[in-house]
């Protein structure tokens, strides 16, 4: 028995990788772009970890998502252990489902409406919306297609540009915009529920903010600091939160207004750790997501005797994993 990874991007993929042969845990990874499903057998017993992105287009994934979603589904209903399940999947594939939940828990969150259309429903709502204003794609992922506009003319004008990133499922979502003292947001990592650091990311130069090593231009240039013994009367409700949504493993970002008040505008359930900042932080997110798919494989051990192979295809691994791979 071991942890299926179920992925598409080798580079985010690597440095669990290596943290799970640390930690002599076996893995393999679950690849989400093409494959098959044999509904007619049980799929390997095991743990699944869900880490699709969902910026998966971007690097020519384009089914990934849904792909995935019938996945977990299928898993679940065989009684399969998903880390960051179907709950926590959708929220991370819809900015529009985050802003509800968030406002549902009571959480503070800037003022939104969601826009289903082109390029003429996103100015009338915007227009009835006032400025200035956020707008993003539903899908996005390292916050691609994250926008400031300051008037109908700069938002039309993005909209016209090359620079548009279309939202995959043609829903965007409108946003307050909240005004920082400093070009600066929050992000607190949690894993099992648990709080284990808060880093600062700055907006100087944009809202591309994944801190992914190798995730240009996020990882250049300073963009990311630890928050040292950050303790914020935020973090308990974050912390519930995640643990009611079936976030097993997540980022949230936040932002405080002049006044001091924090706005939570984004969650991240593929959440990827900075390897400068786990080395300087006093808990490391990934010995922590580690602890917590260790104890999930130990449950499951305990709850099944002989496990299955039926339905399970495997591959070769490239990228010098050296772990196999298996196609949904």
């Amino acid at each position: 028995m071991r942890v299926f990874i179920i992925n598409e991007h080798p580079d985010w993929l690597a440095p669990l990788g290596k943290l799970l042969d640390h930690a002599g845990i076996p893995w393999l990874e679950w690849y989400a772009d093409a494959g098959q499903i044999d509904l007619d057998h049980s799929p390997p017993e095991g743990v699944y970890f869900n880490r699709m992105s969902a910026s998966a287009q971007t690097r020519g994934h384009t089914y990934s998502v849904a792909h995935t979603r019938e996945l977990i589904a299928w898993l679940s209903s065989h009684g399969r252990r998903v880390i960051n399940d179907a709950r926590a999947f959708e929220l991370e594939m819809s900015k529009v489902r985050q802003h509800a939940a968030l406002k549902a828990a009571g959480i503070c969150t800037p003022r939104g409406i969601a826009v289903v259309g082109g390029r003429d429903q996103i100015l009338a709502a915007a227009g009835a919306f006032g400025f200035p204003l956020i707008i993003k794609p539903n899908r996005g992922g390292k916050g691609l297609g994250v926008r400031l506009a300051d008037s109908a003319e700069q938002l039309d004008a993005y909209l016209r540009s090359v620079n548009f990133e279309p939202s995959p499922d043609g829903v965007y979502l409108i946003q307050e915009y909240i005004r920082a003292t400093e070009p600066v947001i929050t992000r607190c990592e949690f894993v099992g529920g648990e709080f284990i650091y808060a880093l600062s990311s700055s907006t100087a130069d944009g809202f591309e903010l994944c801190p992914a090593d190798g995730c240009a231009p996020c990882s250049v240039g300073g963009k990311f600091r630890l928050l040292d013994g950050f303790d914020d009367p935020i973090i308990p409700h974050l912390s519930a939160f995640a643990r009611s949504a079936g976030l097993d493993v997540c980022g949230i970002e936040f932002v405080r207004d002049g006044l001091g008040r924090p706005y939570v505008y984004d969650i991240n359930g593929t959440t990827n750790y900075n390897s400068a900042i786990e080395h300087n932080a006093a808990r490391s997110a990934g010995a922590a997501l580690v602890a917590l798919l260790s104890g999930a494989l130990v449950e499951a051990r305990s709850q099944t005797s002989a496990p299955p192979t039926q339905g399970l295809v495997e591959k070769t691994q490239g990228a010098g994993l050296g772990h196999g791979r298996v196609s949904c």
